[in-house]
């Protein structure tokens, strides 16, 4: 009796040339905003007058990104569980416009800043009621927030710009903490919170749980609706909080301006971190990597003359570049 073989056609993935792509695209993904931000800080040393000064480091270049960083820090909750947040941008507005017309309604600094930080949080409560018990798309349930929401911030200011003076809430964007900004502080003990939450708590756990496979993770016990709320509502809190930061900054509120395109800077910096855009999958101190490398890509092709349109693009395509190397590296 013949013997019948059964032969695998070879794989063409496990090709030793494919799996060292892979693997060239994975370190590209990982640690691509790093080496970037080596060679563009490199190259600013060098050619950039007085850059390495404690000033412009502090004052210029984190003091810029950690408006976004902030942000991103929330996006990257949002997008670790697969949603997205596109109402960032506007629950800046609002929160901005909340904290001030308190503060000229008599309300003291820290209630006014309790009372934005809360109708933040109550906007993200929207957006994750909307996704979880509706299960409403995340791109159109926030969509829906950042449309209607800087409309709200418009009503809410009655079409002007909303002036104040209150040095103890100013702090928040225009004091110090040992000669360091005080929204570069902010940054740093965020991620730091954020960090330990995802890396050693039980809710990093099924927050990465969720964001790979909900279904599974639902069966396994994990209460996934609230974990994906929480996401939602982290990200708007800290949206308010940035917004509190920008009007300290400028001693007034714009609801026009204040927070607009962040949301956008915000999903770039998580793209070139090496986040995944599907799930499952975080990067802190990438987020935080991918914010300052950003801003100094952009300042630094502004220094040398380029127009900030043509900034502009070359930023995106350095995201297209990331979105690139991730679909490689899986």
């Amino acid at each position: 009796m013949a013997e019948t073989m059964l032969t695998r056609s070879p794989d063409p993935a496990a090709a030793p040339g494919a799996r060292r792509t892979r693997s060239w695209a994975g370190f590209a993904r990982q640690y691509g905003a790093a080496v970037m931000l080596v060679l563009l800080f490199a190259y600013n040393a060098l050619f950039t007058p007085n850059f390495l000064s404690l000033q412009t480091l502090l004052d210029v270049q984190l003091r810029q990104a950690a408006p976004v960083a902030i942000v991103a820090l929330g996006m990257a909750l949002v997008i670790a569980v697969a949603g997205i947040d596109l109402s960032v941008g506007s629950v800046m507005a609002i929160a901005g416009q909340v904290g001030a017309l308190s503060l000229l309604a008599g309300a003291g600094p820290m209630l006014a800043i309790l009372l934005a930080l809360v109708v933040a949080a109550v906007c993200g409560a929207f957006n994750g009621t909307l996704v979880v018990r509706y299960g409403v798309q995340p791109i159109i349930a926030t969509l829906i927030l950042f449309i209607a929401g800087r409309g709200i911030a418009q009503l809410l200011s009655g079409g002007r710009l909303t002036g104040f003076r209150n040095p103890d809430f100013q702090f928040l964007g225009l004091g110090r903490i040992a000669g360091v900004p005080m929204p570069v502080v902010l940054m740093v003990l965020l991620a730091a919170v954020l960090w330990f939450v995802v890396r050693y708590t039980a809710y990093g756990r099924t927050l990465l749980a969720t964001g790979g496979n909900e279904n599974a993770a639902r069966l396994a016990g994990v209460r996934t609706g609230r974990v994906k709320m929480g996401a939602y509502v982290a990200s708007a809190a800290l949206a308010g909080l940035v917004g509190l930061v920008v009007i300290g900054i400028t001693s007034a509120s714009d609801a026009n301006n204040v927070g607009l395109g962040v949301e956008l800077d915000a999903i770039a910096a998580v793209a070139v971190s090496g986040t995944p855009l599907t799930g499952g999958r975080i990067s802190i101190i990438g987020t935080l990597v991918g914010a300052v490398m950003l801003r100094l890509l952009q300042n630094t092709l502004i220094a040398q003359g380029v127009p900030r349109e043509i900034a502009q693009v070359v930023t995106g395509v350095v995201i297209v570049i990331a979105l690139f190397l991730q679909r490689r590296s899986r």
